[in-house]
């Protein structure tokens, strides 16, 4: 299954996730830089969230009729363009704008991606197919994030974002000599693959996938100065504690993987509410350096043990129109980065400790964990009921 075109996506993922994931460990840096709070150089991991938000449609929209590997080179030349910007930007303001250019390529790239990934293997293995995908995303925090934030502290935080325009050339010659050129791009109307969406069934998946991710960016958008401040962590060691979340997002992606394609919402349940409980431990660990540490690859690893599963989800409801659901799955994602790090910049701003943090996090998890099992039982219960019949009132 790791063939050639698959290896070039993960590549492109690795350093789509770096730019995406790596001013988190960097935001001390960057607010020093511009002269601003801690909390508002988090909006910069809101901006860039946003933008796949509202770009993810729109990208979607105009590539809908491209073949898909000329519409992930045009994609990769947009990330280019906006990590240049990053790396030359002036101005908060300026940075902030390059974010936002950086992410237009982030949705579309991940979802016409997982289409053409799945398409390359067996139906019985499309959800491993999709995380050795992310696994460029994961492994974006093994090494791109920990790499980019010592690089950031030691030669100011521009060199990272020009390491990473180097990985975005590497990754888009990639594209160019592996991923095949006959993947034709949507053949059917936008208007019915829009029309289609709007059913419950697919935009039940898109909430739990929003909430998942407000979940882990409530917490994780401010996880260096909550290492440093709570656990007693020194700066550097951040680099440290970040490589073991890498590894745990990375393992974490690969088992969820291959555990949906034998049992999809079964994996779904399991890891939200194993989710719950690794945040609820957070909240008492983060108290020490030590634990801290060693909860941190746990719960990277339930984080990551949702996103092929949830993806595959989508795409499942969506028979009918799979590359614009996968699209706007990753658009749902990232809205919940961005309302993520929105939610745990006001509860700083209004007074919450760094260390209440984990607390949050465990609730929206089991706000969506509730939402999965009330899927799961509406649709144990219509599958119950005979043919024909109805509900009593």
């Amino acid at each position: 299954m790791l063939s050639r075109p698959i290896l070039a996506l993960a590549a492109a993922a690795f350093g789509i996730g770096t730019t995406e994931f790596v001013i988190m460990g960097l935001l001390p840096e960057v607010a020093e830089s511009f002269g601003v709070s801690v909390p508002r150089a988090g909006l910069l991991v809101s901006g860039y969230a946003m933008g796949v938000t509202i770009g993810a449609p729109l990208v979607a929209i105009a590539t809908a009729r491209l073949p898909r590997k000329a519409a992930l080179l045009i994609l990769m030349g947009v990330f280019l363009l906006g990590n240049l910007g990053c790396a030359l930007a002036p101005t908060y303001g300026v940075l902030m704008l390059a974010r936002i250019v950086t992410a237009f390529a982030h949705g579309a790239f991940f979802g016409i991606g997982a289409v053409v990934a799945s398409g390359l293997v067996p139906r019985a293995q499309r959800a491993q197919a999709v995380a050795l995908m992310f696994t460029g995303l994961t492994l974006a925090n093994v090494l791109g994030v920990p790499f980019g934030t010592a690089l950031g502290q030691a030669a100011g935080w521009r060199a990272t974002f020009w390491a990473v325009l180097g990985l975005g050339l590497v990754a888009a010659a990639a594209i160019a000599a592996f991923v095949p050129g006959g993947l034709p791009g949507s053949r059917g109307g936008l208007a019915g693959e829009f029309r289609s969406l709007r059913r419950w069934s697919v935009l039940l998946p898109m909430l739990v996938s929003t909430l998942a991710s407000v979940s882990l960016f409530t917490v994780f958008t401010y996880i260096a100065p909550l290492l440093v401040t709570v656990s007693g962590l020194s700066p550097h060691a951040v680099t440290g504690a970040l490589l073991l979340f890498g590894v745990g997002l990375t393992l974490g992606n690969l088992a969820g993987g291959r555990l949906a394609d034998r049992h999809l919402m079964a994996t779904v349940v399991g890891s939200f509410a194993a989710l719950v409980a690794i945040l609820v431990l957070f909240a008492f660990t983060s108290h020490a350096a030590i634990p801290a540490v060693l909860t941190l690859p746990v719960w990277g690893a339930l984080v990551f043990a949702l996103v092929s599963p949830l993806q595959v989800w989508v795409v499942e409801a969506a028979t009918d129109a799979p590359n614009l659901a996968s699209t706007l799955n990753q658009g749902a994602f990232n809205l919940g980065n961005a309302s993520g790090a929105a939610l745990g910049g006001g509860a700083l701003t209004l007074g919450m400790g760094y260390a209440s943090l984990p607390w949050l996090g465990a609730g929206i998890a089991a706000l969506a964990l509730g939402l999965v099992l009330t899927a799961r039982r509406g649709s144990a219960a219509s599958l119950a009921m005979p043919a024909g019949s109805t509900r009593a009132g």
